[in-house]
């Protein structure tokens, strides 16, 4: 009992020290694991783990088998919850790059690291496919933390992020395959001829369960036949099911079954997938914290010796230094990135949570059947996963500043709030070549944004997932324009640090309004407008214009001017480079104004049109 507690605990205080650091959970999780198993024998007393998760194979957390059927229904999990974030709508929209990195990069580091692996540690070739199929990922959750504090060009993170996140599901499908392809045994053309035939189930088997079981699970969560306080757990043991069934028909074909079925049931307009993706995320940071204990004190002390020579770090290197970047530049050849992008995309290429876990997995199942080299498979893959976290995570700041990739200056703008006011400003800044981006969690406003060619997503701005959005790493300006003064005064709050570094700003409310004495520092535009009467002026005047500025007082007269009529609403200054200048609500605070420079305001037009 204590040493099943004591992991819970443990996982989640790594997970809390990860957060902290702003460093990826895996790294502390699994430093953890050895310390409390195999670097434990160093320093107890009786030379023995301090967390056994198998001893002698029957005794420990998981006699037996215990520990791998355990893994397996854990990975599945994280699968399942995987494949519901990816859509099929913005799969489309990624770039040549990333199509190429998820299939000719695949391609490069499975046969680049099968090869070094063979030649380096003499493994045979099954083993060293095995191995170089389970490096194949990276993933979203090694990823993000990473970059989530580099400001980055956006094609950049763009590029990280979508390769792995679609990544994940073609690795386990590569290392399921070639681990089904050794476990078919024999030799010679029966051999190839079987190990065909059971890849042949394994697609066979995994699509058709994963397409079913989402289609049948979505009917009946529309149909209402799950009340909804099972929702979340039914969904839970459908997936547990649907991995059981599979694996039963066609062994190893339950990963891609739950995968496809994630992706099925994420590309399915269901009005219950919000809170299954965050039950999903939550079981998954339980799961992955527990797991990753285990597997690392799984770990044996001779598994380590094993790997303790040079051998170890010549793979390394080729795999981190000639590999990746090799992978990156064939991809990205022709494209529209530069040497210096290309050469930081090489360089940042951590392993994650699908390669340590599945290693593991296969690890000890091809050890178990006598595989030759099958004791290698789990320490090298753990050695990868640590040293490219370590490594990523220690550098990647100071290697894109060292290369001219680190935006110097974060001139992006975010809007928390869809409406017809916020699309109207932030076409206009669109149109103007600023980078802006709009959330809101209202869908129907973010679809009409999207229509309007803005950059926009459905968000909660209660949630952590927005400040894991490396996309918006170049954001340095933050305008709130809900019409709810309180969601107005939160997102300020929580978001200024991160998105705010040049300005964060909200509309004013009706109590401020009223009161110019209370005129908040924070506060947009002006202090005489708040949403309501934003939205009456656009509703009447669904346009932003522009006015030359003579010189300060010019400015001055036309701010009073507005302050007079309810339907002209300064909102920029338009420097004569291009620049754009939020108006605050301490309008009048703007100290000189440049020859050439606009007013840009909506509502209805001055009377003056060319002013003197």
């Amino acid at each position: 009992m204590l040493e099943l507690a004591g992991i819970i605990i443990l996982g989640i205080i790594a997970q809390w020290v990860a957060w902290r650091l702003k460093l990826p959970a895996i790294l502390p999780l699994i430093l953890i694991g050895l310390l409390v198993g195999p670097i434990a024998t160093l320093y107890t007393e009786d030379g023995g783990k301090l967390i056994e998760p198998i001893w002698n194979g029957e005794k420990g957390l998981f006699p037996g088998e215990g520990l791998y059927f355990f893994v397996s229904l854990a990975i599945s999990i994280i699968l399942f919850e995987g494949g519901l974030t990816l859509k099929r709508s913005e799969i489309k929209t990624v770039g040549p790059v990333i199509t190429k990195l998820i299939t000719v990069g695949s391609a490069i580091t499975f046969f680049g690291a099968g090869v070094a692996a063979h030649y380096i540690f003499g493994l045979n070739w099954q083993i060293s496919f095995l191995f170089s199929a389970l490096i194949i990922v990276t993933g979203p959750t090694v990823i993000t933390p990473i970059l989530r504090n580099i400001p980055l060009k956006k094609d950049v993170s763009t590029v990280l992020k979508w390769e792995g996140i679609l990544i994940d599901p073609i690795g386990a499908l590569a290392a399921v395959l070639v681990y089904e392809f050794i476990s078919v045994g024999g030799g010679g053309e029966g051999y190839t001829q079987t190990a065909l035939v059971e890849f042949v189930k394994i697609l066979l088997f995994g699509t058709t369960f994963g397409f079913t079981f989402a289609h049948a699970l979505a009917f009946s969560i529309k149909k209402k036949l799950i009340p909804h306080y099972l929702l979340n757990v039914a969904t839970l043991s459908i997936v547990l099911l649907v991995f059981v069934l599979s694996d039963m028909l066609a062994h190893e074909s339950g990963l891609l079954a739950v995968v496809v079925m994630g992706m099925v049931m994420g590309n399915i307009d269901l009005p219950n997938l919000k809170e299954l993706l965050y039950f999903k995320e939550s079981l998954s940071v339980l799961l992955i914290s527990i797991l990753f204990i285990l597997l690392a004190a799984n770990i044996n002390i001779a598994d380590l010796e094993l790997i303790y020579n040079w051998k170890t770090a010549l793979l390394f290197v080729a795999i981190v230094f000639v590999v990746r970047p090799l992978g990156v530049f064939v991809s990205a050849h022709g494209s529209n990135l530069k040497f210096n992008e290309k050469l930081f995309i090489g360089w940042v290429g951590p392993r994650g949570i699908v390669a340590a876990g599945i290693a593991s997995l296969f690890g000890s199942k091809l050890l178990s059947k006598g595989e030759m080299g099958a004791e290698y498979i789990t320490p090298l893959v753990f050695m990868i996963v640590l040293g490219t976290v370590l490594l990523n995570a220690t550098t990647a700041r100071v290697f894109a500043k060292w290369i001219g990739v680190f935006l110097k200056k974060s001139d992006g703008i975010l809007i928390i709030g869809a409406s017809k006011v916020s699309r109207l400003i932030a076409y206009y800044l669109k149109e103007n070549n600023r980078h802006v981006v709009v959330i809101d969690n209202n869908q129907n406003n973010v679809e009409k944004a999207k229509a309007l060619g803005l950059e926009a997503m459905v968000a909660n701005v209660y949630s952590d997932s927005l400040t894991d959005n490396i996309e918006l790493n170049d954001v340095g300006y933050l305008m709130a324009l809900t019409g709810n003064s309180e969601i107005n005064n939160f997102v300020i709050d929580k978001f200024k640090k991160q998105f705010g570094e040049n300005g964060s700003f909200r509309l004013v409310n009706t109590d401020e309004m009223n009161n110019p004495e209370n005129n908040p520092r924070e506060g947009l535009f002006s202090h005489t407008d708040d949403f309501i009467k934003l939205t009456e002026t656009v509703r009447k005047y669904p346009s932003i214009n522009e006015i030359d500025l003579n010189d300060k007082d010019h400015y001055d007269k036309l701010i009073e001017t507005t302050k007079d009529d309810d339907q002209i609403i300064p909102i920029f200054i338009k420097m004569p480079d291009g620049e754009l200048i939020i108006i605050s609500s301490f309008s009048t605070e703007i100290s000189t104004i440049e020859k050439g420079s606009k007013l840009v305001y909506m509502g209805k037009r001055f009377k003056e049109e060319k002013p003197n």
